[in-house]
């Protein structure tokens, strides 16, 4: 079965909402290398809008762009339907769009608390101006509980927490920062089982909260668990752009796996 992109608009699916961030043909080329081409998704408030693809799809480009690190040097970039372009991470933020690395830049030894805070410090409001170590303990405990999240001791140090805590820990961050829009590069990528539960749990719980989420994943069943719009990449092309009533496990699993190029080196292999 050959996939096809399907470029119609999923609007009525959103309830006829204007998309908090919208590609429209982004493209983006070093030189002569293009890594993008004619990407066109669409990210709503209260859906997870999954990108999909293996290494060298393109899926570090798109969160680049999105994010502000890099401009699409083709296509519009919309921000509430407005066209937008980002000259840093600190527009992107701006605008809401806060961006959750695999790496999570944290700094293991610091408590969770100081890496809740970090870059963000809240100060006393009297001399000698030293930081409120007490007041943020006291929001980040409440910004966890809000998401979920119960830490015995946010004294501890951040590493010491497993790494579905961790990616909780950052998600919670970026939320009370502001993001209305949450990009999640690969939370699930080096966790187990049941700590990829915990992610995906709290993904479901954004998604509930009204955020949008852009979940880039290569897992075509942690997607299908939580995503409720699906695209996937491949060299740098949008192969596929479906919702999930559009596609099953099974399908999403076999595109993602490159199904048609597999049952082509079958034929060849069966042949020799």
């Amino acid at each position: 079965m050959t996939a096809t992109v399907q470029t119609q608009s999923n609007e009525a699916s959103a309830g006829g909402q204007t998309p908090l961030v919208e590609l429209r043909n982004v493209g983006k080329s070093y030189g002569h290398i293009h890594a993008l081409k004619d990407i066109s998704l669409r990210v709503h408030a209260g859906q997870v809008t999954g990108i999909l693809g293996d290494n060298g799809a393109g899926k570090s480009t798109l969160i680049k762009i999105i994010a502000g690190l890099h401009q699409q040097t083709e296509g519009e970039l919309l921000v509430d339907g407005e066209p937008t372009k980002f000259s840093s991470p600190a527009d992107a933020l701006g605008k809401g769009i806060a961006t959750v690395y695999q790496n999570l830049a944290v700094v293991p030894l610091m408590p969770v608390w100081r890496n809740f805070f970090l870059g963000q410090e809240v100060r006393k409001k009297s001399f000698p101006y030293s930081l409120d170590a007490n007041a943020m303990r006291a929001t980040t405990l409440a910004e966890l509980a809000k998401m979920g999240i119960e830490l015995p001791d946010v004294d501890a140090p951040i590493g010491s927490l497993s790494g579905g805590q961790r990616q909780c820990v950052a998600i919670a961050r970026a939320v009370f920062f502001g993001a209305r829009v949450l990009i999640l590069d690969e939370p699930t990528a080096a966790l187990g089982v049941k700590q990829s539960g915990v992610v995906l749990k709290y993904i479901t719980a954004a998604k509930e909260a009204g955020f949008g989420v852009v979940f880039i994943t290569h897992n075509p069943h942690h997607a299908h668990m939580v995503g409720d719009h699906f695209v996937l990449l491949n060299r740098g092309r949008q192969k596929l752009d479906c919702t999930y009533d559009e596609i099953s496990l099974e399908h999403l699993t076999q595109q993602m796996a490159g199904g048609d190029e597999l049952e082509a080196l079958s034929h060849e292999l069966g042949r020799k």
